[in-house]
């Protein structure tokens, strides 16, 4: 085990991106055990200064976050994204799977192609499932990048209503008429939409 462990470190230190379960077993030699591996290294690296993360279904090895200011002197190219590519990102994030009809409904404006190819262009957002729908339509979900940038092990883990309105991004009143089940705890469940869409 521990020189199963040393391998899919070995990998994890080289990779730019992070791996999957699966990317690291395709790799390793047979007979290997991949996700025990990673289990041991996880405990392994608690309290170093480099911690074993996970992202969505991969691992990678990230800075433990108290160290990040040791990582100033890194220079990073920001580029600004334009409004609409915002909306239609964090529509994205929070409606996922989404159809571009629906995030036009959302947004009130029709979707450019130019903002739907940028966010593609970043690897924020990828194609889904087509919708059980006439049209099939192509639906949009977030990637694993996307988790990445923003610190995030699945899209559960983005803020909600309450967490949006105390850092002061929304109004902390409803819209009038309007009964919000996202802030009562007792509202029922939403009904899942998996039967919409083919596998």
């Amino acid at each position: 085990m521990a020189e199963q462990e040393r391998m899919v470190e070995a990998l994890l230190f080289a990779s730019a991106n992070p791996l999957s379960v699966a990317e690291l077993a395709a790799r390793l030699p047979h007979g290997c055990d991949a996700a025990q591996a990673l289990a041991h290294l996880r405990s392994r690296y608690e309290g170093r200064g480099v911690h074993l993360v996970r992202v969505g279904d991969a691992y990678a090895l990230r800075t433990a976050p108290d160290l990040g200011f040791l990582m100033q002197t890194e220079r990073v190219e920001t580029r600004k994204l334009s409004r609409a590519a915002i909306e239609t990102l964090a529509i994205v994030a929070y409606h996922q799977p989404v159809t571009r009809a629906e995030i036009e409904e959302i947004r009130g404006v029709a979707v450019s192609r130019g903002t739907i190819d940028q966010l593609l262009e970043l690897d924020w957002i990828r194609f889904g499932r087509r919708r059980m729908t006439p049209g099939r339509p192509i639906t949009f979900v977030v990637t694993q990048e996307f988790l990445d940038h923003f610190g995030l092990e699945s899209a559960r883990d983005l803020p909600g209503l309450k967490e949006l309105r105390q850092a002061g991004l929304l109004d902390s009143r409803p819209m009038p008429g309007r009964f919000d089940a996202a802030d009562d705890e007792d509202a029922p469940t939403p009904k899942g939409q998996s039967e919409l869409f083919d596998d």
